[in-house]
């Protein structure tokens, strides 16, 4: 079966900081802080539904390297030390073409937990 949503195109902007994922000609830039903190693995969902933790304090979080896992994920090496997410080519679709919904959960979250986000 044919994933429909794998990317075209990857590319690691390291000095931005992002990734761009191309489906045919629409470029998607996650932020790696975006990235970080929908981080697939158990450190940051937990091990079931309400034992997310929340993600504080990686604002200044970048990309160290990229490796496909199979031909289904692609593993990020984070340079604050975590790796050990898979994202799944669906799961990196969702991220990218619900990036604004996802975002905005994100900061209400922060918000509400009353962490201000230290951005340049």
């Amino acid at each position: 079966m044919a994933n429909t949503n794998l990317p075209t195109e990857i590319t690691l902007h390291q000095q931005s900081k992002s990734l761009e994922l191309a489906y045919g000609e629409t470029h998607y830039y996650l932020a790696a802080e975006y990235l970080r903190v929908y981080s697939p693995s158990a450190e940051v969902r937990g091990h079931g539904v309400g034992q997310e933790v929340l993600q504080t304090n990686k604002e200044q979080v970048g990309i160290d390297q990229l490796e496909p896992s199979g031909n289904y994920a692609l593993k990020i090496y984070f340079d604050d030390g975590h790796d050990s997410g898979l994202f799944t080519w669906d799961y990196l679709y969702d991220l990218a073409a619900q990036h604004d919904v996802h975002w905005q959960d994100y900061l209400n979250r922060l918000e509400k937990a009353g962490y201000q986000r230290q951005v340049d």
